[in-house]
Parts: C-alpha cells; structure tokens; sequence
C-alpha cells in the first residue's frame, strides 16, 4: 500500500438505503481491507446488489459514510468510479460495437495510456484475442461475460466489486476468472463479491458475510470453512407458529 492510499479499501458506516417506502440496508457497517477478498451471500432482495450499487456510486444512500479508496461515494464520486471496477448483471457493453471497439471506448474515457496495449493485454487475460473484433451481439453469454470482465479491469482499478459473475462461466471460464481474482488480491488489490454458490464462495474467499435484516453477520474462520454450517445460516428456520399450521394443514387433509 502506498503512503496517498486510504488506510482501508472500502469503509461503510451507518448506511441507511430504501427505495421508495421500502428499506433495503440499514444501519450497515462494514470495513474491508487492501488486497482482501470478501464475498457477500444472502438470500434474494437482502440487498446484495444494492451495496455493490452504492458502493459503485450507482445509487445513493440516504445516510450514513461510505468510502472507497478513502473518497466519498456521493460528494467524491468521480474519484471513486475511476478506482472501481464493476461486473454487474449488465455487461454496460454496446452490442453493435466489437469488442476491441468497446474497450477502446472505455479506456478513452478513463484516459488509459498506451491504449491499443493495454486493450490487447485484457483480451489476452480473458481469453479473448481470438473474438476481439466480432460484434458483442455475435458472442454467447458466457464470452460477453468475458468481455466485461475485461472492460471492469481495463483501467486497473484498486477495488473490484463483482455481482454473481459466475453465471453464464463455463469451468474453463470460471479458472480464467479465478486465477485473475488471485493475482489481483496478491498485487494489493481489493474484491467484493456477491454470489449463491456457496462452494465457489467459500473456496475464493478470505472471508465471507451473510446479508440478512438489513445488514452484515460476519462469520467466523470456522464457518467460513464449512458450506453445511453457511447453509444453514441462509436458510431461515420455520417458526413454531408455522410448524404448527403446516401440521393443522396436514391433519385437516387427512380427515
């Protein structure tokens, strides 16, 4: 870490985000660390995406700090998107565009020197020198998943915020994505991911967080470890009240 970077890659404290009349993260706190890996897991609508939105100045909470790099995410966030790298369910890739097109594109507007290289190289790194002037529109899933891994990584930015990218990854794909996430933690680089695939997570991650209520329940090395135990803190335990109608329910079927 260089003495001008932040203490920590991202820092979240009191965050509060709803959309409309209904909350989403509330009172939110979470601190992660240069060259960590954290994934997010939890269920669907816990808010898994939301925070990588606000984290990517996306969308804008409604209170509370949230920083990355140390800048701001609402009165710096010019700052922040030049040091974030984003892998969402969109691939933010024009389709009637070629790939080399799109990332020329980009790299333009991040102001990358010695652009044409640094194009070839991320095309290089995900394997796709090959298709690098085939129109977006003519790639499978998987490999325009490719090319927007490329397009998150083209400006080397310090934090990589990643939303379930394992979709659409065949298991060649899916090395390629974690051998690229490892060299980017070992250089010093930070990633945040959410993702349902307890396994994958686990085996990726340094550490990992359940988001349920609103907020984060971190887990100890232990249960980092063990996909039985993380299972069954995703999956809600029924109520004593719901036990006891699904037995009403059953015995009134019988009669």
């Amino acid at each position: 870490m260089s003495s001008s970077q932040a203490s920590e890659a991202i820092l979240v404290e009191g965050l509060h985000k709803s959309y409309g009349d209904w909350p989403v993260l509330w009172d939110l706190n979470l601190s992660v660390g240069w060259g960590e890996f954290v994934v997010l897991f939890g269920a669907n609508g816990t808010g898994k995406t939301t925070l990588l939105r606000v984290l990517s100045t996306q969308a804008r909470p409604e209170s509370g700090t949230v920083k990355v790099s140390g800048f701001d995410c609402v009165r710096r966030a010019e700052s922040v998107r030049s040091r974030v790298g984003v892998v969402g369910h969109s691939g933010f890739l024009y389709e009637d565009l070629t790939c080399r097109e799109n990332l020329m594109f980009y790299g333009q507007l991040f102001r990358i020197d010695h652009i044409r290289q640094r194009v070839d190289d991320v095309l290089s790194q995900v394997g796709m020198t090959q298709r690098a002037d085939h129109r977006v529109k003519t790639l499978s899933h998987g490999m325009q998943k490719r090319v927007a891994i490329a397009r998150a990584i083209l400006h080397q930015p310090q934090v990589l915020l990643l939303d379930e990218p394992e979709g659409g990854l065949d298991q060649e794909s899916l090395a390629m994505l974690s051998s690229l996430l490892s060299e980017w933690t070992q250089a010093g680089r930070t990633v945040v991911m959410t993702t349902h695939n307890v396994e994958l997570g686990l085996s990726w991650a340094d550490r990992v967080a359940v988001l349920s209520d609103g907020g984060l329940q971190f887990q100890d090395s232990e249960t980092c470890r063990d996909s039985a135990k993380l299972r069954r803190r995703l999956t809600p335990e029924p109520s004593p009240e719901a036990d006891g109608e699904t037995a009403q329910t059953a015995g009134n079927s019988n009669e």
